[in-house]
């Protein structure tokens, strides 16, 4: 048996792909007839067509495993083109900017209502593009959308996605878009910057700049049942013609004092804290900052309460962990 149809196989296997696995092991019979090794090939005929035995313990999949069961592969290499999330490990939990807060709950609330929408004729949105700054929560709001939704989360992988082949990386595009109609997903296309800049952009060169057209025709063409959320750190190197694809396109805001008040108060509510702490002006020193770092603040100073021993938070943990934030930010 070849070295590359060996690795497929146990590829295959591995991620219990049993369509592959079929389709290899029948590859592996025609080789050996093809061989002149008759009583084998009919050998490894026979074991395949033996009937899987079954339990009465045996539960049917449901659509999410199926999904989950079908991820697709690379073209050259078998990779798995994307990573999936089960549902125990999204989070689903954010502080916004109440006009940010909208936004997401209405995607949640056309998603529940799509059947009452599509009887009068209209449509849910099914494509979304978040953008902001780096670490203003738009995973977190993809996460939280699968979530809300109930949709398995199925993150495409870049890095097996694009190839030095010419076309190829299209066609892998293409397999994880085919993959999305076969059941419903929330499709999270993450950090697509580098397949989403301006096609006018003259420095780009080879394969990746192909993509955007790829890209373009195949969110035309989106259709399938779940939903498909794309994010970016630019807005405006993107392509213009990639905005007009989306249902919906917003900023992921910033926190603001409401909002980073909450978010410190939220993240430290498994730990005592002192109740002299002056949250106004906390929070005022951590504006402008992401709603990850200021969970980091947080995090920090319930971490040095507990090794230190202490009881409680204090108000100068706090003060401590911004400090160490802002010496972080002017290195």
């Amino acid at each position: 048996m070849k070295a590359d149809l060996t690795k497929r196989l146990f590829r295959a296997i591995a991620l219990g792909l049993d369509k592959d696995v079929n389709r290899l092991c029948r590859k592996i019979i025609e080789d050996e007839g093809n061989k002149g090794h008759v009583v084998l090939a009919n050998q490894l005929e026979s074991i395949l067509k033996t009937k899987k035995p079954t339990s009465g313990n045996e539960v049917p999949r449901t659509d999410s495993e199926r999904v989950l069961q079908s991820l697709p592969l690379s073209r050259r290499y078998q990779d798995p083109l994307v990573v999936k999330m089960t549902r125990a490990t999204l989070r689903h939990f954010m502080v916004l900017p109440e006009s940010v807060e909208v936004r997401f709950r209405r995607i949640e609330q056309e998603y529940a209502a799509r059947e009452r929408l599509a009887s009068f004729g209209l449509r849910h949105k099914k494509k979304i593009l978040l953008y902001g700054h780096p670490g203003c929560g738009k995973t977190l709001g993809a996460e939280r959308l699968a979530w809300a939704t109930g949709l398995p989360l199925v993150k495409v992988r870049f890095d097996a996605l694009i190839s030095s082949y010419f076309g190829e990386s299209g066609i892998n595009l293409r397999a994880v878009f085919e993959s999305a109609k076969t059941s419903p997903c929330l499709l999270f296309l993450d950090e697509c910057d580098f397949i989403a800049k301006s096609r006018s952009n003259q420095n780009d060169v080879g394969e990746v700049p192909r993509l955007v057209n790829t890209l373009l025709q195949l969110l035309d063409d989106f259709d399938a049942p779940g939903l498909l959320v794309a994010a970016t750190n630019l807005d405006k190197q993107l392509d213009k013609a990639l905005f007009r694809r989306f249902d919906d396109v917003f900023e992921v805001l910033p926190p603001g004092a409401e909002e980073i008040e909450r978010l410190l108060k939220t993240t430290l509510s498994a730990i005592k804290v002192a109740s002299n702490i002056r949250w106004e002006k906390l929070s005022s020193k951590l504006v402008g900052m992401s709603s990850a770092e200021v969970v980091k603040v947080a995090q920090d100073a319930a971490k040095s309460t507990i090794l230190s021993g202490r009881g409680e938070v204090q108000n100068d943990d706090l003060m401590f962990a911004i400090s160490e934030i802002y010496k972080r930010e002017q290195n």
